[in-house]
């Protein structure tokens, strides 16, 4: 490798370093609405508090919906040589499987960042539980974030109990209670869905529960919008 190349290389590692320490000392409750265009911090962020932590997410959700993603200006090789031997994730989040739901973009986030668990209808599960109480547990998550989103497939199959293929209609018996409640309103049904998981997780796991409890933890849901890039806490 060259000097120049050497040089670069050196500036570049200098560059995300002092990026990361200045944005941990602003602090997420520092920034404004111009620090929406600059690159978000490059480390982990387990140090947030759950309050900074949410916040951290829906700051990252105005971003996406104003077009302003700053998670693809980061440093690729730079982040994936941090990440291979650790993660450290400042929030989980349990979404749909929908293929219209990239997480990690919808939160304008990057590698290591968000612990991410997906399933049909954002469903609990002793597996999803598992999942979540590992990143309470061993990650130090601050926040978990439950989202569902308009015009779920998932909870309108479930809505009209239509008669599907294979294991399909497994999912239906998750999503009962919210159609219960749904009063026949598809949004109302999917916004039901969303908080009854996230109770359920919060009542479920003596891990999470526990967490709780020590006010390390924050449990929310919400939904994202398919048509405006917006979500919204329930």
């Amino acid at each position: 490798m060259t000097n120049d190349a050497n040089n670069q290389t050196d500036f570049g590692r200098r560059q995300f370093i002092l990026r990361a320490a200045s944005g941990a000392a602003l602090g997420v409750a520092a920034q404004t609405a111009i620090e929406l265009a600059l690159p978000a911090r490059l480390e982990a962020q387990t140090n947030l508090s759950p309050d900074a932590a949410l916040k951290e997410l829906l700051e990252g959700n105005q971003r996406f919906d104003a077009n302003q993603l700053t998670s693809i200006a980061h440093d690729l090789v730079i982040l994936k040589e941090n990440t291979v031997e650790k993660q450290e994730p400042f929030a989980a989040v349990l979404a749909c499987a929908d293929s219209r739901v990239p997480v990690e973009l919808v939160f304008d986030q990057t590698i290591g960042h968000l612990f991410v668990t997906r399933v049909a209808g954002n469903l609990v599960t002793p597996e999803i539980i598992a999942s979540l109480e590992y990143s309470v547990a061993v990650l130090g998550i601050k926040v978990i974030l439950v989202i569902g989103h308009t015009n779920c497939g998932a909870v309108k199959a479930a809505m009209k109990s239509d008669n599907v293929p294979g294991q399909i209609s497994s999912l239906y018996q998750h999503l009962r209670p919210a159609v219960a409640q749904s009063g026949g309103s598809l949004a109302k049904a999917i916004e039901a869905n969303a908080q009854i998981q996230a109770d359920l997780l919060r009542t479920s796991s003596t891990v999470i529960r526990d967490a709780l409890k020590a006010g390390t933890l924050i449990v929310k849901s919400g939904v994202y919008d398919l048509g405006t890039g917006k979500v919204s806490l329930s």
